[in-house]
């Protein structure tokens, strides 16, 4: 019998993709007009390259970008990239269709709990930021392990807080590999988040698949 759902907090309550994407479109604009000479093309390839390099939370990501384009940083430049990037992104910090009312209902039966490899203080902006931060027993995070979902710590982590069996537990994810793979393993139920960001693929079969959080309402667990 299932007793805590476990949630992924990155394109499974929020669409952090689309709001990355759309702020570093609007921060290439603004840093184009200050006087960046760059194809906005060609500087957001670069641009992610080096979020998929360093980290998507990588929090200099400005400074590396433009001592890899210009050779050192302009701080006229790089302050009108940050503030059109954090205006956008600010706008953009809400939940999925269906997750509050969805998470409300889930709240009544069983224990939530989140388990992301974000930092502590970004994960908490978010969720303070989609108005969720009150719907989790638990909030973990990479800081809590210093280990992401793809090892066991995260997941043995949550059993601890929870004092539950992986058998008690269902782990909801979009990213077969991330989020479902070793909690697949420990065994832990599984659900694929299927509407969110990564559509890898991963050897692995998880227990359910939903188009939409609200799905997790019909799961007879």
């Amino acid at each position: 019998m299932i007793k805590a759902i476990i949630f992924d907090l990155d394109n499974t309550l929020i669409d952090f993709m689309r709001m990355k994407k759309l702020s570093c479109e609007a921060a290439m604009d603004a840093m184009i007009s200050a006087g960046l000479e760059i194809e906005k093309k060609k500087g957001l390839k670069i641009m992610f390259d080096l979020y998929f390099q360093y980290g998507l939370e990588y929090q200099k990501i400005f400074q590396v970008f433009l001592r890899k384009v210009l050779g050192r940083i302009d701080y006229g430049i790089m302050a009108s990239g940050i503030v059109a990037y954090k205006r956008v992104k600010e706008g953009l910090l809400y939940p999925y269709p269906n997750v509050v009312p969805t998470l409300n209902q889930l709240k009544k039966s069983y224990k939530l709990v989140i388990l992301t490899d974000a930092p502590r203080i970004q994960a908490w902006i978010r969720l303070a930021a989609m108005n969720i931060q009150d719907k989790f027993d638990f909030v973990i995070t990479f800081d809590d392990t210093k280990t992401k979902k793809t090892g066991n710590k995260p997941f043995l982590f949550a059993l601890k807080k929870l004092k539950l069996r992986p058998e008690e537990c269902m782990m909801v994810g979009d990213s077969l590999r991330r989020d479902l793979s070793t909690a697949k393993k420990l065994g832990f139920k599984t659900a694929f988040a299927k509407y969110g960001e990564d559509q890898e693929s991963a050897r692995v079969k998880p227990d359910f698949i939903i188009n939409n959080i609200k799905e997790l309402l019909e799961i007879r667990i």
